[in-house]
């Protein structure tokens, strides 16, 4: 991945201009899959999935998702609520 380093680094560092506004991780994704195809796109379908999963975990480390996944994303509805 070290050749793929500095790709992974100049996209991640220009995650706040081109995701301003991605709702969740699966709309990130996708911007980060559009900026390679933009500024990349002689990128070997592995490479591409190498610095798209780069990206997104530079992102995580960076906390630029917040708190979008608090608790249990899989609870509708919350136990207290149903007495």
């Amino acid at each position: 991945m070290s050749e793929l380093h500095p790709i992974i680094a100049e996209i991640a560092s220009r995650a706040d201009d081109f995701l301003a506004g991605a709702p969740d991780r699966a709309h990130a994704r996708a911007g980060i899959e559009e900026a390679i195809t933009i500024d990349y796109p002689t990128l070997e379908p592995a490479d591409r999935r190498e610095v798209v999963a780069g990206v997104m975990h530079v992102l995580e480390d960076e906390d630029f998702f917040g708190i979008e996944f608090v608790g249990d994303p899989f609870t509708e509805t919350d136990e207290s609520d149903e007495n």
